[in-house]
């Protein structure tokens, strides 16, 4: 419906009534609407890791063209850093904890891909600040390095763009489609950007008639020439402004024709102003301050890849120490298997002993040098999975590729566990974890979407005030016979223009639009799903809290359990070497059999890899404890901003690491060909 009151007054008084009632109405805009209290979101701090910042336009300095070009994003990076090559002496790539963490925050390709997210987030605030909606970014944990399972906050990987998972709030997979939620339902706000449009044309049309009384001839020719131009912008109260000015030339062969040529010029200023849905800087901009949320999002989720990422590096390095000290355990049953058939033999050939006992000798031997093979397999598995998760390319014929990896730390096991209380330990997680805060800014813009939603419900009622004008020139035409010749002066474009300024010709006045949607149902849908998806979302948070509550003690009793495992087995392998000691003296005076020197043997091979798998679990179980209460980058000097740029200036330092005094640089590290499994001769 609309209804149009002609005014007698001016432009301005128009004007101040569209802005005493916007006043008015911004005065009496309340939230009635019952919600949690939120924190404040961490304001965007990292820097951009292709050095521009895509959250601001090309401007028209000192390129005009600039913004209507294509902005080129250089292409990334294939090679791997030199430090990985100043690594490698004598065909071994020498490893230390810290060297392997700096690689990988410069060329794992986990943390590559997710870097992308951070600029993709910023054209999300670039398009809002136009007036668009957003398109939305993928949050989750990009985990397409293999090995290095752990068990802390990383998730499974999904199916979002580069192996993404979905993060908090994002686009669920449903029975026929995306499953899409109301964080952007609203009243959506006009272009922010303005828009000028313009049309010039040429036409030449001649019609038949059927009768000469209009015209004076049954051929109508017409030459028309237009120039129109408009002008469109919308602001954040609310308010659109719109200024089209046309004009247009038009030759006739019509003899009742005052002009010709005659000359049309015209203007009119609109301004509209929504008063109950769409109103109020509050809901016009409420996709702007989404978009932002969601870069500081995307900016905790590259912070918690950074943290997944160390933690597996960490884990891979200490399979990788697993699996090297497992080598030589299975080395050294093989050499003592090896010097027990010796012995045997010696024995045998004096006498003293069954040749029976040569062949369970033999028997042992090809046994360890199974396990020895078994080892070896599963070490050179580990090396090429670090070399993997360290590096962007493993060409065939690279240094890199060829080398074997000696990893020159060890597991350092303190004297007394100086854990936090596990209280504190839960406030810190609360605190720093991404996942946590991530969802705790989800749920501000839920809470903003359900402000949008809301005022969806509300009828459209839109203010409009107009002005404008319309000039008239052109020369007499000397085929009408209406007028002496010269009755009419020659006047021109200038002249029309003139009569648009001068209130000779004014067209002005205000009208009220109102549409009333009979039902509503759409917007009540979607109001009463954006307050479902709100809750929904409170619900979320709390168990967010309680499955940290639960990681966190986890990872406390696991740390204590596993060193305790650790004096345990070393203990064992202590008492287990004691005890072969003794039987093989007991053996030499006669006094045992060698089935009991087998098997003492094998009990201390099993101590031993016992004793190296408990430092392994409790080196893992520190990492995951330090990533479930996100501290693993700071207990690590690990510069964020430097894992953004993936220019890493800063050497981590790792914690509980030490360097391996048992690896020298000119040591012969275990071969990785397998041992030949023929046994020996019996003799």
């Amino acid at each position: 419906m609309s209804v149009v009151l002609l005014l007698q007054g001016s432009l301005r008084k128009i004007l101040a009534a569209v802005c005493l009632l916007a006043g008015c109405a911004t005065a009496q805009q309340t939230v009635s609407q019952s919600q949690t209290q939120l924190p404040s979101a961490p304001a965007p701090k990292l820097p951009s890791p292709t050095h521009v910042d895509y959250s601001k336009p090309a401007n028209y300095w000192p390129n005009p063209a600039a913004p209507y070009l294509e902005r080129m994003v250089p292409p990334p990076a294939f090679g791997n850093a030199p430090r990985v090559d100043e690594l490698i002496k004598n065909g071994k790539l020498y490893l230390s904890m810290n060297d392997a963490i700096a690689l990988a925050l410069a060329d794992n390709l986990d943390i590559a891909i997710a870097r992308f997210n951070l600029p993709i987030a910023d054209t999300d605030i670039l398009l809002t600040k136009s007036g668009g909606s957003p398109r939305g970014v993928n949050t989750g944990v990009v985990q397409g390095t293999p090995g290095g399972t752990g068990t802390g906050v990383a998730g499974g990987a999904g199916g979002g763009a580069g192996g993404t998972s979905t993060g908090a709030g994002g686009a669920g997979a449903g029975a026929s489609g995306i499953v899409l939620s109301a964080t952007g339902a609203g009243p959506t706000p006009d272009s922010f950007d303005p828009v000028v449009s313009g049309t010039l044309s040429f036409e030449r049309a001649r019609f038949p008639l059927s009768n000469i009384v209009t015209t004076g001839t049954n051929n109508l020719t017409q030459n028309t020439t237009t120039g129109n131009f408009t002008y469109f912008q919308g602001f954040s109260p609310g308010t659109s402004l719109t200024f089209s000015y046309d004009n247009n030339r038009q030759t006739t062969n019509s003899l009742f024709s005052t002009l010709n040529p005659v000359l049309n010029s015209s203007f009119r200023a609109t301004i509209r102003q929504h008063l109950l849905q769409g109103f109020g800087p509050s809901i016009n901009t409420r996709l702007i301050r989404q978009a932002k949320n969601t870069k500081k999002i995307t900016e905790e989720s590259f912070r918690q890849q950074v943290i997944v990422t160390v933690g597996q590096i960490q884990n891979l390095y200490w399979d990788l120490v697993n699996a090297y000290e497992d080598v030589r355990v299975k080395e050294r049953s093989l050499a003592l298997a090896e010097k027990t058939l010796s012995d045997n033999r010696k024995q045998v050939e004096i006498g003293t002993l069954a040749p029976i006992d040569i062949v369970r000798a033999q028997s042992n031997v090809s046994t360890a040098q199974q396990d020895l093979i078994v080892s070896r397999t599963n070490l050179q598995l580990q090396q090429l999975q670090m070399k993997n998760a360290i590096t962007r390319s493993l060409p065939s014929n690279s240094p890199v590729t060829q080398a074997e990896v000696v990893p020159t730390d060890t597991v350092q096991i303190p004297d007394q566990e100086n854990l936090p209380g596990v209280d504190d330990l839960m406030k810190k997680a609360l605190a720093n974890r991404p996942d946590y805060i991530e969802q705790k800014i989800n749920l501000e813009n839920s809470a903003i979407g359900l402000k949008g939603a809301k005022n969806g419900l509300l009828p459209t009622v839109d203010l409009v005030g107009f002005y404008g004008a319309a000039g008239l020139a052109g020369v007499q035409n000397p085929a009408f016979r209406g007028l002496p010749p010269g009755s009419i002066p020659a006047t021109g474009f200038l002249d029309a223009d003139n009569n648009l300024f001068n209130s000779s010709s004014p067209d002005k006045g205000v009208a009220i639009n109102i549409n009333v949607p009979i039902r509503n149902r759409a917007a009540q849908s979607v109001q009463i799903r954006a307050q479902l998806e709100y809750r929904q979302a409170e619900l979320h948070v709390k168990q967010l809290e309680n499955q940290i509550a639960i990681q966190v003690r986890n990872d406390t009793f696991a740390v204590e359990q596993n060193r305790a495992r650790v004096a345990a087995a070393r203990q064992a392998q202590e008492l287990a070497a004691q005890t072969l000691d003794a039987e093989q003296k007991k053996y030499a005076l006669g006094a045992s059999t060698y089935i009991l020197i087998l098997q003492d043997q094998r009990d201390l091979a099993q101590a031993e890899s016992n004793t190296v798998a408990a430092m392994t679990n409790y080196a893992k179980s520190r990492v995951t404890l330090d990533q479930d209460t996100a501290e693993l980058l700071d207990r690590n000097n690990i510069k964020l901003d430097e894992a953004v740029t993936g220019e890493v200036k800063t050497i981590p330092s790792v914690q509980g690491a030490v360097p391996n005094t048992g690896v020298q640089e000119n040591q012969t590290t275990p071969p990785v060909t397998p041992p030949s499994t023929t046994p020996p001769p019996v003799r």
